[in-house]
């Protein structure tokens, strides 16, 4: 698939459905980027966290963090923290749309995805302090059913499934894993 096609996919197919929002409550509000770039070929990038970090200590993650009062939405808040995090500045990002928020059982977050396509050549420049470093992956990979699994974990007497991507030597898993499978399973 082409970035052209991908990114034309993913438009419509967000644009096209209904999208579930967990109304405000108790959860900390978040944001993420699922970012595209065009290396010739769709990628997508993740941030490794730091090993000093509070939270999800050397986790894979896509950009993104807390939503704060400054912020006027989501999309703000994971562009904000997407410069933050890895120097990618707001005008490089074309936003397609917004995915399913999705809870972290074990964090107390609901993150709101926003997926962007990243057209210009980027250089990455990872903070060093939250993210260690930023991990490009090719879409023909994440695509690949062999590097994609599913395991049964029980947490406080509720069964639920964790998803994991396994790409040379990196380990996508977690909150990151559903938001990951939720896109791929919509522009596959």
């Amino acid at each position: 698939m082409t970035v052209e096609e991908l990114a034309t996919r993913a438009r419509a197919r967000l644009a096209g459905r209904a999208r579930r929002e967990v109304p405000p409550g108790p959860l900390v509000r978040a944001a993420v980027l699922v970012p595209i770039v065009d290396r010739g070929e769709p990628w997508l990038a993740f941030a490794q966290r730091s090993r000093t970090v509070g939270l999800h200590r050397g986790q894979i993650s896509f950009p993104g963090g807390r939503i704060d009062a400054g912020d006027q939405d989501a999309l703000a808040a994971a562009l904000r923290e997407a410069e933050e995090e890895v120097g990618l500045r707001p005008a490089l990002v074309e936003p397609l749309g917004i995915l399913d928020d999705t809870e972290t059982f074990a964090t107390q977050f609901v993150i709101t995805p926003w997926v962007g396509l990243v057209r210009e050549p980027v250089v990455w420049h990872p903070d060093g302090a939250e993210i260690e470093q930023v991990i490009e992956v090719p879409l023909r990979a994440l695509l690949d059913g062999r590097i994609f699994r599913v395991e049964h974990w029980q947490r406080n007497g509720v069964a639920r499934e964790v998803y994991f991507y396994d790409y040379e030597g990196t380990t996508i898993w977690g909150a990151t894993a559903r938001i990951l499978k939720r896109f791929l399973d919509l522009v596959a």
